[in-house]
C-alpha cells in the first residue's frame, strides 16, 4: 500500500506527542512492506527537502505565512495537487492548512482520506476561534474523509457533535510499553533529595506550565525539599523563570529544556509525580508515558481525558491553581500504584490504524 501521510510536523524535526506519532507510525508501517511518504512542513532551513530514514521518505517544503500558529505552504499545496501514485492519504489534525489542503484533494480527485484527531482545539488561539472553525472549515475539512480516526468515544461523540457524518473509528493512542516501564535506569539530568514533581510539553499558553508551576509552589510549603523539573522549550520560559522568582521557588525549579525522547524513560523514572496543566489535550502520551513507569499523574479535568484514563488518574478542574495545588500534594502523600492499561499499546494502534486503510485501499 502506497500511503501518503500528511502531517504539520514530524519527530525528531519537532519534538512533541503528536510529531512522535507521526514518525512512528510510518517507521513501524514501512517496516511491515508498506511505502510511506510524510509530506511536513520545514521548520529549519537546514533540513533537505527530501530525506530517507527509517525505511520512509520525508518531503519537507517551507512554510509561505503563519497565521495563528499555523504554518501554510504553497510547496505542500502544489505538492498535493500533483500527488498521483498514492493509495490512501492519511492526514494528522484538522487543524492545519495542510490538513485542510488534503481534504480539497479527496473533494476533487478519488484517492481515499483518513484523518487522526489528534485533539479539537489549539493551544495557540482562544477556544471561542476553534469553535467558530469547527462548525465551519473544521467540519468541511472533517467531512471530506473517509474515515475519522479518534483516540476515545467521547472525542468521537464531541467530533459529532460539530456536525461530522464521515465514519469514525475509535483506534486508542499508544505507547512503546517495552521502553516505558518501572524496570529500568534512572535519568542522570534529575536530582534531588526529595519528592520531584515534573512537567512536560511546550511552554505554551496552552499548556499552561504557569498553574502547575503555581501548584508546585504550594507542595514546596508541605515539602520543602521538593523540587520541580520542566521538559520542553517555547516562549513563555522567561516567563515562567520569572513567576519563579517572584515565588521564591526559584532554587527549586530546573528547565531542562528539549530532552531526547530516548531519555524519557528514565526521566519519568527519577520522579514522583507528573503534572498537566493543560486547557486542551486529545489523549497525551505523556500520560500514558507516565502511568507506564509507574508514576501518578495530575491533569486538567479534560472530558477525553477521563474517559480514556478514569480514576487512574487525579484531576483538577481547568484554570483552578489551588485544586492543582492540592491535588499534587494529595497525590504525593499516597503510596503509587499507577499502571497502565493495556489497551495503550502502540502495536495495536499501528495494526487498527494500518487495518482501516487497508480497507479504504480495496474500496
Amino acid at each position: 500500500m502506497r500511503i501518503l501521510r500528511v502531517a504539520q510536523t514530524i519527530y525528531p524535526d519537532v519534538k512533541g506527542g503528536g510529531a512522535y506519532h507521526v514518525h512512528a507510525m510510518s517507521r513501524d508501517q514501512a517496516a511491515m512492506g508498506h511505502d510511506v511518504t510524510v509530506l511536513t512542513v520545514r521548520h529549519d532551513p537546514e533540513l533537505p527537502h527530501i530525506e530517507e530514514r527509517d525505511g520512509y521518505t520525508v518531503v519537507r517544503y517551507d512554510p509561505t505565512v503563519n497565521l495563528l500558529g499555523n504554518d501554510i505552504s504553497l510547496g505542500v499545496a502544489q505538492y498535493l495537487r500533483d500527488a498521483a501514485n498514492f493509495d490512501v492519504i492519511h492526514a494528522h489534525s484538522h487543524l492545519y492548512f495542510s490538513t485542510n489542503l488534503a481534504a480539497l484533494k479527496r473533494f476533487c480527485e478519488d484517492i481515499p482520506l483518513a484523518i487522526t484527531n489528534h485533539g479539537l482545539y489549539s493551544q495557540t488561539a482562544p477556544e471561542w476561534v476553534f469553535d467558530l472553525y469547527l462548525r465551519t472549515m473544521g467540519r468541511w475539512t472533517f467531512n471530506q474523509a473517509d474515515v475519522v480516526f479518534c483516540y476515545t468515544e467521547t472525542d468521537k461523540e464531541r467530533v459529532r457533535g460539530f456536525g461530522v457524518s464521515s465514519q469514525i473509528e475509535v483506534v486508542p493512542n499508544g505507547i512503546d510499553t517495552e521502553r516505558f516501564m518501572p524496570e529500568g535506569p534512572e535519568s542522570d539530568l534529575v536530582e534531588a533529595d526529595g519528592p520531584i514533581v515534573l512537567f512536560v510539553g511546550r511552554l505554551v499558553e496552552g499548556k499552561q506550565p504557569s498553574i502547575a508551576l503555581e501548584g508546585f509552589a504550594s507542595v514546596r510549603k508541605e515539602y520543602p525539599n521538593a523540587e520541580m523539573y520542566l521538559c520542553g522549550e517555547g516562549p513563555l520560559q522567561e516567563t515562567l523563570e520569572s513567576q519563579a522568582a517572584d515565588l521564591g521557588i526559584e532554587d527549586s525549579v530546573t528547565f531542562l529544556g528539549q530532552v531526547p525522547y530516548d531519555e524519557m524513560p528514565n526521566v519519568f523514572r527519577s520522579v514522583d509525580l507528573f503534572v498537566l496543566s493543560s486547557r486542551a489535550e486529545g489523549v497525551p502520551r505523556t500520560i500514558m508515558e507516565a502511568l507506564s513507569t509507574g508514576i501518578p499523574v495530575v491533569c486538567s479535568e479534560l472530558p477525553q481525558v477521563k474517559s480514556a484514563f478514569g480514576n487512574e488518574i487525579a484531576y483538577a478542574p481547568v484554570d483552578n491553581v489551588d485544586v492543582f495545588g492540592d491535588r499534587m500534594r494529595e497525590t504525593l502523600m499516597k503510596e503509587s500504584n499507577a499502571e497502565l492499561d493495556s489497551e495503550f499499546s502502540w502495536e495495536r494502534t499501528v495494526k487498527q490504524t494500518t487495518a482501516s486503510l487497508n480497507r479504504l485501499n480495496r474500496k
